[in-house]
């Protein structure tokens, strides 16, 4: 009986551990395709931004 309690054991805290480790290892991967996103974000802005400044040189001229 005792036995099977420590295997119980063993495979409850082995499966725990294994779940904290992918759940970290998601969080770190979530957070790596936000930043490129971020990054994607103002690079568009950026060119958005001096579209519409070379358009109103052009109006202008």
């Amino acid at each position: 009986m005792k036995k099977l309690m420590m295997l119980a054991v063993f495979v409850l805290g082995t499966s725990a551990m294994m779940n904290a480790q992918q759940k970290e290892s998601k969080a770190e991967v979530k957070k790596e395709v936000k930043h490129a996103k971020k990054a994607e974000n103002k690079e568009m802005k950026k060119t958005e931004a001096k579209a519409k400044k070379e358009e109103a040189a052009k109006t202008k001229a």
